[in-house]
């Protein structure tokens, strides 16, 4: 390895997620432009026996990136390759932000993703590797819409996978946690750009549940929120549509009081936790209860604002288990009076052949819980995560790889029908274990995570 390429690991760079639950400092961070130094890096790691975890943008709200060992950040490996206005594909290097295609390539050719997640701040490599999904009755999440991957191997090996080359490992590298080798392109399969006529309504908990079928399939694109401590839900339905956009921004109401007061009183509430169900209501009634609807370019429709700091967790289960799962969950937050904070998305996704998708085999509902942290105050949520994962689990539910879980390799085999196929493709592209950290040691049943959590 040349010493050009040494002096591009920073020592004593601390990583830190975005919800800033979770932190490490690596040995050595790299920042690589080129294919050749993403080599030398790996060259550099399997000399000094180092392991080596490469991330996006830290959105995961998990330890899954974390290392004490080399990291690779894909920040400036970012280039779009190829767009193919014919097949409706774009390549893009591993670090491609999605908001960057968003905003700038693909409206310029007429082109869109199907289905999108709620933020496009994420990198390519990372949407398809924790399994990033939207929400549609017959959308898949994004991993299944990988056509062909470029991965270097340990070793340094580029070794190209599709439905014609290494078809067998497609399924293994389009959602594969990083554990595999180091993304450095993708194909994606878009579709023609369009518009959004999305429609909002309130409804109530137990007549959505009721009709859920009516409901997911009602519309391309169904998704809903749940305000724990009611019987309160806001229902969003999209389809496609030929309509203009007409979506109006109102972005300092938005920031005013979605952001500093609901913070603010969230804050006063981890002193005086039985404001949060007036909190929730409050909210509700501000922005939940109104017949509201909006054309918008399909992106803007699929990604909404996040807020702030948060805890997170998100399981999916078998759709036709999704009105048990939420009425016990919701039994449980009544009878505990745990001061579960607004609010609980609950989504739809497609099944996939891929693996490890949560949705392998199975249409499923994800259904996501999350607790603020206020000015990023420590907030008290294990008890609420044990329940919520207690009641998934019990209803065959599969965790979201990116969120919150403390599964390992013995609940995984019986979860997925193809892990164990999963894992022997996995040790031979790493036959060392360089792409693994404590996160996949623990998921891949080795040694218990050791990632340092707020």
């Amino acid at each position: 390895m040349s010493a050009d390429i040494r002096t591009l690991g920073k020592s004593g760079k601390q990583f830190m997620n975005w919800a800033k639950t979770y932190s490490c400092t690596p040995e050595l961070y790299f920042e690589p432009e080129t294919t050749e130094e993403i080599k030398q890096i790996l060259s550099y790691a399997s000399q000094k026996g180092k392991k080596v975890k490469t991330v996006g943008c830290g959105h995961s709200p998990s330890d899954l990136a974390c290392t004490t060992d080399f990291m690779i950040s894909l920040a400036r490996y970012n280039k779009v390759l190829k767009v193919d206005k014919e097949k409706l594909q774009v390549t893009v290097q591993g670090g491609c932000l999605i908001k960057d295609l968003n905003e700038v390539i693909l409206p310029n050719v007429g082109m869109a993703f199907s289905t999108q997640g709620t933020v496009s701040d994420l990198t390519a490599a990372g949407i398809i590797s924790t399994g990033t999904h939207g929400s549609g009755a017959n959308y898949c999440n994004i991993s299944a819409c990988v056509v062909d991957l470029e991965l270097m191997l340990s070793s340094g090996e580029v070794i190209k996978i599709s439905q014609t080359e290494n078809a067998e490992l497609l399924p293994v590298a389009s959602l594969s946690l990083g554990s595999v080798g180091v993304i450095l392109s993708i194909t994606f399969q878009c579709e023609k750009a369009f518009n959004l006529h999305l429609r909002q309504s309130p409804d109530t908990l137990g007549n959505v549940m009721a009709n859920l079928d009516s409901y997911v399939d009602g519309s391309e694109h169904f998704r809903m929120v749940w305000y724990p401590h009611t019987e309160s839900v806001i229902c969003f339905s999209a389809d496609r549509t030929k309509k203009l956009p007409n979506a109006k921004t109102s972005w300092l109401w938005d920031m005013l009081v979605g952001y500093y007061l609901l913070q603010f009183f969230l804050w006063i509430s981890t002193f005086i936790p039985r404001l949060v169900p007036i909190i929730n209501r409050t909210h509700f009634s501000l922005f939940g209860n109104v017949v509201a609807e909006k054309v918008n370019r399909s992106d803007l429709i699929f990604n909404f604002n996040c807020l702030f700091q948060q805890y997170v967790m998100e399981w999916a289960v078998p759709r036709e288990k999704t009105s048990a799962v939420m009425f016990e969950l919701k039994a449980w937050i009544e009878q505990t009076r745990f001061p579960a904070h607004m609010v609980v998305e609950i989504r739809f996704v497609k099944g996939d052949n891929n693996y490890l998708s949560p949705c392998y085999l199975q249409d499923s509902c994800y259904i996501n819980i999350l607790m603020f942290r206020p000015f990023n105050k420590l907030v008290a949520h294990e008890a609420y995560w044990t329940a919520f994962q207690n009641i998934a689990t019990k209803h065959g539910g599969r965790p979201h790889w990116a969120k919150d879980h403390n599964f390992s390799g013995a609940e995984f085999q019986s979860l997925y029908p193809k892990w164990r196929e999963f894992c022997q493709a996995r040790d031979k592209l790493d036959p060392n274990g360089m792409f693994l950290n404590s996160n996949l040691e623990r998921v891949f049943g080795m040694k218990p995570s050791n990632c340092h959590t707020v």
